[in-house]
């Protein structure tokens, strides 16, 4: 179950020592919505199949020059952040790899 349930069938309570196991498990929600709710956020948080990196843009919009410079230079920059954070990660025992450019969605895609 998440930390914070997307809904109660009680309100909860206002004050301490109000609350028992009883009248906790009769506020939270049923199993099912539990799980449509689980499910819910592991399907809008999984990677999608068309998935594209930040900064790579499988169709060429634009042909002139400056606009093709400030996206080469962009990604540059982005492929040297996703190195510091490659560098950084392997002192740490559970890498953080959510914010690296390459490990972010290029636009929504839900």
């Amino acid at each position: 179950m998440p930390n914070t349930p997307l809904s109660l069938k009680r309100p909860p309570p206002t004050k301490k020592g109000e609350a028992s196991e009883d009248t906790l498990l009769e506020t939270l929600p049923d199993v099912s919505v539990t799980v449509q709710g689980m499910a819910t956020l592991w399907l809008l948080s999984k990677q999608s199949s068309d998935f594209v990196p930040l900064g790579k843009y499988p169709e060429q919009h634009f042909t002139e020059e400056t606009p093709c410079e400030f996206i080469k230079n962009f990604q540059a920059e982005l492929e040297d952040l996703s190195r510091r954070i490659k560098a950084r990660n392997t002192n740490l025992e559970v890498p953080y790899k959510y914010l690296d450019p390459e490990e972010v969605e290029n636009s929504v895609a839900i």
